[in-house]
């Protein structure tokens, strides 16, 4: 495993020091297209925004001059980005229940890694944002898994300004929860690296009770911060973005379309910039997500009537975050509590009677994501995560039950970006330890199994058009 370690380590910075000889890099599509902008105009590396990219999308999408009037076309603008990412990865996974002769498992079960690695590429984004009007902006963003399978990731109305203050924005549709440390434009694309463990986290008792049937119907669709919502938003934001606010009322089903429950969610946020010296702007933010889901629903001839949820219980997820600056080098920084009630924890139905000794369960987490920006074509990034259970559902449990180790490394190196596309060469690897969190062999008396640990690495090509 070190070997491994020390070999993905040193190509990764022979790739870094033989990109870094390139020539810079200039723009991004679809809003450089129309503003005539370079990249780095919005984006420290895309698609991290920098405080310009804050300002530039709080606003609506506008600058103040005639070019946002979707009225004024330059031939050469086109308004849709598209983004899609050919690659080469690999996949391993510890402590996976195998027979122990293949064909045959009434000779037993027994441990063994897995390990998968190929030439695939990643869905498709086609994206489309602007203004429909003064002050009026809007976003929509069909995207497909590989297989080709479309949703809708956003899509939204925006009315800025209203009664000619920016402190007042309202937001309609789905989008992304207001958060100062966006999980849509991280700088991670693997499967263990491309999405933060603090924002989707579930108690493993809790996660074993929605696997095992039921409970899936009880509790609905599984929670993220990271998640984009339905719902309606109150936003605003000083003239140039330091001081920013959100509170949204939201669709208690994840952001997927219908109406499976009958509940509401509440999320708000705030952030405040400050200049440090030749340090530039740093941020520090809080954010308090708060709903219910059903634990049971009514049924017709024992089937469940989706939409008829009853006997709802109560979670929240409250956080901080920051933004860091130093020279070169900026920190992304996480704190997440979470709790769940009790019938959410155990996966009982509100009128049922607990299992004897439950609790509700809690944790904390968290991380440090680090980026060095080498120069504006090649950025190195790396993050450390953690997630520490402080409450299991019983108290009988191991402390460390589901806890969670991760970090993730790489590069990303931007060989050009002119105003009608771009390319990025994208390297990772990531590592997630789950502390007992294995299946157990069936011959096994303990209800838990060994760490499991999960790899990713990770080699495409990320472009937009």
């Amino acid at each position: 495993m070190l070997f491994r370690l020390r070999v993905i380590l040193l190509l990764v910075l022979v790739l870094g020091a033989l990109f870094s000889l390139r020539q810079p890099a200039h723009a991004i599509p679809a809003f450089a297209r129309k503003y005539s902008l370079p990249c780095s105009a919005c984006h420290e590396a895309w698609p991290k925004l920098n405080d310009f990219g804050i300002a530039f999308r709080d606003r609506g999408y506008q600058l103040g001059n005639e070019k946002d009037s979707p009225i004024w076309q330059n031939p050469s603008y086109w308004p849709i980005t598209m983004r899609i990412t050919p690659q080469w990865h690999r996949e391993s996974s510890s402590n996976q229940v195998v027979d122990t002769v293949p064909g045959n498992p009434a000779l037993g079960q027994t441990f063994q890694n897995a390990t998968t690695h190929g030439f695939d590429f990643g869905g498709v984004d086609i994206w489309a944002a602007g203004t429909l009007y003064k002050d009026i902006s809007f976003s929509l963003l069909p995207s497909s898994d590989s297989s080709g399978s479309f949703h809708f990731e956003n899509a939204f109305v925006r009315f800025d300004n209203l009664f000619r203050t920016r402190w007042v924005n309202v937001k309609f549709g789905k989008f992304e929860l207001d958060n100062l440390v966006s999980e849509k434009r991280m700088l991670f694309l693997s499967n263990n690296g491309g999405f933060y463990q603090v924002y989707h986290y579930t108690p493993f008792r809790e996660a074993q009770f929605r696997a095992s049937g039921p409970s899936i119907v009880q509790f609905g669709d599984a929670f993220g911060i990271g998640d984009n919502q339905l719902g309606v938003e109150l936003s605003g934001h000083s003239e140039n973005s330091y001081t920013r606010y959100s509170v949204a009322l939201l669709s208690s089903n994840e952001g997927n379309p219908g109406l499976p429950n009958r509940t509401y969610d509440g999320w708000a946020s705030f952030n405040q910039g400050f200049q440090v010296g030749k340090l530039g702007v740093q941020r520090l933010g809080g954010f308090a997500y708060f709903g219910q889901r059903p634990t049971f629903f009514n049924t017709s001839l024992g089937s469940p009537v989706l939409g008829q949820g009853l006997g709802s219980k109560s979670f929240y997820r409250a956080g901080l975050t920051g933004l860091f600056y130093i020279k070169k080098l900026d920190f992304s920084t996480v704190f997440v509590h979470g709790w769940d009630n009790v019938f959410l924890g155990t996966g009982t139905a509100a009128n049922a009677s607990l299992p004897v000794g439950a609790r509700g369960p809690s944790w904390n987490g968290g991380f440090v994501e680090t980026h060095f920006t080498y120069s504006p074509q090649l950025v190195f990034v790396q993050r450390n995560e953690i997630v520490r259970m402080s409450r299991q559902v019983f108290s009988a449990d191991p402390r460390d039950l589901g806890d969670v180790d991760a970090f993730s490394f790489g590069l990303r190196y931007y060989p050009f970006m002119s105003s009608r596309a771009g390319l990025a060469l994208h390297t990772e690897y990531s590592f997630v330890r789950s502390y007992k969190s294995a299946s157990p062999l069936p011959t096994s008396t303990s209800p838990f199994g060994p760490d499991l640990r999960a790899s990713s690495v990770f080699v495409g090509l990320d472009f937009a058009f």
